[in-house]
């Protein structure tokens, strides 16, 4: 089976082909990508049997990137950090999934399982899309960690900071991340669940705020005493989430 990896995680998509090479002989890796947009263009030029897809993904997440694929010929498993309520949705919609970090037992399982699948059906995706956007249980991303993966709950977040093509992510007890990807990447991801652009190297987690201060420029006091410069654009907007206005 030729298969195709997309996960925006260069670490996860690494540890899946090497559990592929290790555990699942009959599958060929002809490609593997960490963005959607060369996700696609993968799909269409290598036409694989079996694709690997990540759900969450900045610019095109995976539903997004399917719909643009259109007619789906080859098998299909989700690679997820969705909780484990979240697996209830893709259980009731009977498409095969993988939780994050791996395991190797499962992932032979689910390959077994696509070799045998019969054709996708569309309205199984539209299933699963709809209970994920019903129960809103995206509330934990998934950050590497030395030789792991953490599955960060978004309330624990106090902000996002850039650093350069990075982003380094602080919570509460003094826990640091780094991501690797850049903090409009991950604005993409966290701007509709109370996560705002104050300024363009800082993205905050509008829960966590302890303090506006106003003086020559108006910065924010997080709840872990650090200082968060608000950019005079981002100011109205800000202002305007609080009801301040």
């Amino acid at each position: 089976m030729k298969a195709i990896l997309i996960d925006d995680e260069p670490d996860c998509v690494h540890l899946l082909a090497r559990e592929l090479a290790a555990h699942c002989p009959q599958v060929q890796v002809v490609g593997q990508t960490t963005s959607s947009e060369d996700g696609l263009r993968l799909i269409q030029v290598l036409q694989p049997d079996l694709v690997f897809l990540d759900v969450e993904m900045p610019r095109l997440n995976g539903f997004q990137l399917l719909e643009k694929v259109g007619d789906i010929f080859f098998q299909l498993i989700f690679v997820t950090a969705y909780n484990e309520y979240a697996v209830k949705a893709f259980r009731f919609s009977a498409l095969d999934y993988l939780l994050k970090p791996i395991d190797s037992e499962q992932l032979q399982a689910a390959v077994h399982k696509a070799a045998r699948q019969q054709r996708i059906d569309g309205r199984q995706l539209d299933m699963l899309q709809r209970q994920l956007q019903h129960q809103q249980l995206t509330d934990k991303i998934a950050v590497p960690y030395q030789n792991g993966i953490v599955f960060l709950p978004l309330t624990e977040i106090l902000y996002c900071e850039a650093d350069n093509n990075y982003t380094r992510v602080i919570a509460t007890q003094n826990r640091h991340y780094l991501l690797t990807r850049t903090l409009r990447d991950v604005q993409q991801v966290l701007e509709d669940r109370h996560f705002l652009r104050v300024h363009r190297q800082y993205l905050i987690n509008l829960e966590q705020i302890k303090m506006l201060m106003k003086g020559e420029g108006t910065y924010l006091i997080m709840n872990n005493d650090i200082s968060i410069p608000v950019a005079r654009q981002q100011k109205e907007k800000l202002m305007q989430r609080f009801g301040w206005l």
